[in-house]
């Protein structure tokens, strides 16, 4: 087990490009964790990284080290993780990170169903619509759109894909029209959001209807006197008829079915990628986000299979 050990230190190393980083993955500190690497290339006999004061990257011998050794340590750490579910009950703190959007339509409507099933379970959910390094700020996943997740990830679908509607209120589309293509939008006042990590404003998707690009996406910049970085502020200031929002559909779906918003555009908006729930490592996944993740993936088959039944109010 010792070798096992130093194998799968000398593997997170590699894999980070960082002691520190490493250590945070393994729950060790820095320097046990080169301790472990140094015994490992003592043992050995040949140095397998090459450490600068910036990075750490493998030499030959180590790259020839992780390519063997990377089917054997998955096979194992399979093999463990799977009889260790069975004697291990699911508890201790789960922590995650969502958007707001996940929260309001994923989180809280799932939450005392998976808090009754597993009630040694303790959830702590930070709502943040930036991106959080999950190692580096201690969470064991988070939740985002497919597009958003950084592909060294796992990453688990949950609820199918998704769309976004373009919507605005009875009463502005009595006042000003109905758009009836993306470029119609230039004649219109959009709600402008404010992206979170970044601080530019989101630039419109629309694929393309037909011709050589159809279904190609292309983005659009819109104009409007409100600028906000809130989901729920742009969906309030749509339904005051302050102007048009674009939004996911399960934001929206609530005001849509209660007449307060319609939807406009949707010739131009396609399902695409949904959320995802992602985490670091797919091996020693711990009880806990075991079980969170079986039950988020039933939770989102039910919900994608009732979204599914519901028809759309739409213009153009």
């Amino acid at each position: 087990m010792r070798d096992h050990y130093a194998l799968r230190a000398f593997r997170a190393i590699a894999e980070h490009g960082s002691f520190t980083r490493a250590a945070a993955a393994l729950d060790v500190t820095a320097s046990a964790l080169s301790q472990t690497l140094q015994q490992l290339e003592n043992q050995l006999g040949t140095r397998l990284l090459q450490r600068t004061t910036r990075r750490v990257g493998l030499t030959e011998a180590g790259l020839e080290m992780l390519h063997r050794i990377t089917p054997a340590l998955n096979e194992l750490d399979q093999a463990m993780d799977a009889v260790r579910q069975h004697g291990e009950r699911p508890r201790g703190t789960l922590r995650l990170t969502v958007p707001y959007v996940v929260s309001q339509t994923i989180i809280e409507p799932m939450l005392g169903e998976f808090m009754a099933r597993w009630p040694d379970v303790q959830l702590d959910i930070r709502v943040d619509n930036a991106l959080s390094d999950l190692i580096a700020e201690g969470f064991d996943a988070g939740i985002r759109l497919g597009e958003r997740v950084e592909r060294d990830m796992v990453a688990v679908p949950i609820g199918g894909a998704v769309r976004a509607v373009v919507v605005g209120a009875p009463a502005y589309f009595k006042r000003f029209g109905y758009p009836k293509d993306p470029k119609d939008l230039q004649n219109h006042c959009c709600i402008k959001f404010r992206l979170p990590s970044s601080g530019a404003i989101y630039r419109w998707e629309f694929a393309h209807r037909g011709g050589p690009q159809k279904g190609r996406w292309y983005e659009m910049a819109v104009d409007g006197s409100l600028t906000v970085n809130d989901i729920s502020l742009a969906l309030r200031a749509a339904e005051d008829g302050l102007g048009i929002a674009n939004l996911l559909e399960i934001s929206a779906r609530p005001a849509l079915d209660a007449g307060r918003l319609e939807s406009v555009l949707e010739a131009w908006l396609p399902p695409f990628d949904g959320f995802y729930l992602y985490y670091p490592s797919r091996f020693q996944v711990p009880p806990k986000l075991r079980v969170f993740i079986d039950f988020i993936r039933e939770w989102g088959t039910r919900e994608a299979a009732g979204r599914h039944r519901s028809a759309p109010s739409a213009k153009a």
